[in-house]
């Protein structure tokens, strides 16, 4: 187990982190992190995201010590993997994309055991206490085999915590799990980062990182391309869009120089324009003069999808449509 004094200021600091992946005959060399520096908070909810290939996973594996690294340092709760690897590691528990289940054994025995491979005294052991919090009390003695997807998913997440770590790696953790289990799952890590626990999340569900993470780093062909608060990311793009409702039937939606827009459901359409350059008040006398009367209309501010799509399919360059 780690100690958790004196605690330090970062939970996990990367710098000019590299990766290659040694070529073949029939391939070349591939270089899956070029130079990445990160630096995550202590007690923060992090979030970790890009398209498939971004190196998000390959970052993860060389944190938990799976992949050697090429280049560049890392640190886990200020323990230097290399110097230090036993202690680094052990400041982490990691969920990883894959479930992986001991079928033989019962929830409760594949707890103990894990327990057993962190070195964890029986006395000081928290199986029941995890088994409860997942709500996998009453699955306590069944085989593990005879669990839901989602079960065996929440019997991941007791498993990486069961040395009480400081720091949670999850790894796409909601991947095929219905909503109900997710909703039960995100109030478990809410509950564990409000009393200290630092929280690493990747996922590809946008909505989900843009409501929980405090602060959201996104990669893309292996380097990061922006690593900010929350609020201060969503702020990046300047446009917004005036979403008219007309009052009858239009044809299709008005064309209206200088501005885009996209036909919406119910005959409504949206008017996409720059805050620096245009304001809600010129879109609507463009409307007015396009000969639409307006019946009603609201606003809408840019969402994580819309930051996530100009920084790794827009100029920001191209996702990297291979698996990560």
């Amino acid at each position: 187990m780690i100690a958790h004094d004196p605690l330090p200021a970062n939970a996990i600091e990367v710098r000019g982190l590299e990766k290659t992946y040694a070529g073949s005959k029939k391939a070349p060399p591939k270089t899956a992190l070029r130079g990445v520096d990160l630096i995550i908070p202590r007690g923060s909810m992090f979030g970790l995201l890009g398209p498939n290939g971004a190196g998000k996973s390959t970052l993860i594996n060389i944190l938990a010590g799976v992949v050697n690294k090429t280049g560049g340092s890392a640190s886990i709760w200020g323990r230097d993997i290399d110097r230090q690897p036993r202690d680094a590691r052990a400041a982490l528990g990691v969920v990883p994309q894959e479930i992986v289940a001991d079928v033989f054994f019962t929830p409760r025995e594949a707890l103990e055991v894990q327990a057993g491979f962190y070195g964890v005294p029986a006395h000081e052991r928290r199986s029941d206490e995890l088994l409860a919090a997942l709500g996998l009390t009453d699955k306590a003695h069944a085989y593990v085999r005879a669990l839901s997807g989602g079960m065996k998913r929440r019997l991941m997440v007791a498993k990486a915590l069961v040395h009480n770590p400081p720091i949670l790696i999850l790894d796409e953790p909601t991947a095929g799990v219905d909503v109900e289990l997710r909703r039960q799952l995100w109030e478990y890590v809410r509950r564990i980062n409000a009393e200290g626990v630092t929280i690493l999340l990747t996922t590809h569900y946008l909505e989900e990182a843009q409501e929980l993470c405090d602060t959201i780093a996104i990669m893309n062909r292996g380097e990061v391309v922006a690593c900010e608060p929350t609020p201060q990311l969503l702020r990046r793009l300047d446009t917004r869009n005036v979403v008219v409702s007309p009052e009858g039937e239009l044809a299709g939606p008005p064309a209206l120089p200088g501005f885009e827009v996209t036909p919406r459901p119910n005959g409504a359409f949206a008017v996409s324009y720059k805050k620096g350059q245009s304001s809600v008040e010129q879109v609507l006398a463009a409307v007015r003069a396009a000969g639409v009367t307006i019946a009603d209309i609201s606003t809408e501010d840019p969402d994580l999808e819309d930051v996530f799509l100009a920084l790794t399919y827009g100029d920001a360059g191209q996702g990297d449509p291979t698996r990560d």
